[in-house]
């Protein structure tokens, strides 16, 4: 009976050290390409697919503007975000469209932004 208890409470206390270690040898497999965040730019190591056709639903109001969607880099893969409608900040104001150039260091994308026309 003694030696039952004293094996529980020994393995309740290695528990937490138990489960850290084994998320850790779960995730050293987890290597993936990585983007490069600089600012507002994002490096990929492959060119970005060709955008996709969304069918823009009816304007919430007059005043709101169409973002669309664009491909996002994160852990070494390519994935869209749909466009959405939102309000611009000040009157006068733009939506300056994510855009991917290719650089020396491969493929930036640099981030979309309200700003003057």
């Amino acid at each position: 009976m003694i030696l039952t208890s004293t094996f529980t409470t020994g393995l309740r206390r290695a528990l937490p050290a138990l489960a850290l270690a084994a998320a850790g040898l779960a995730l050293t497999g987890c290597v993936v390409a990585p983007a490069y965040p600089a600012g507002d730019v994002v490096y990929a190591s492959s060119a970005p697919p060709p955008l996709q056709a969304e069918v823009v639903p009816v304007a919430p109001s007059p005043v709101h503007v169409w973002i669309n969607g664009y491909w996002g880099w994160g852990g070494g893969r390519y994935a869209w975000t749909p466009g959405y409608w939102a309000v611009p900040p000040r009157p006068g104001y733009v939506w300056h469209p994510r855009r991917w150039d290719h650089g020396p260091r491969g493929w930036q994308q640099r981030g979309g932004r309200w700003g003057p026309r």
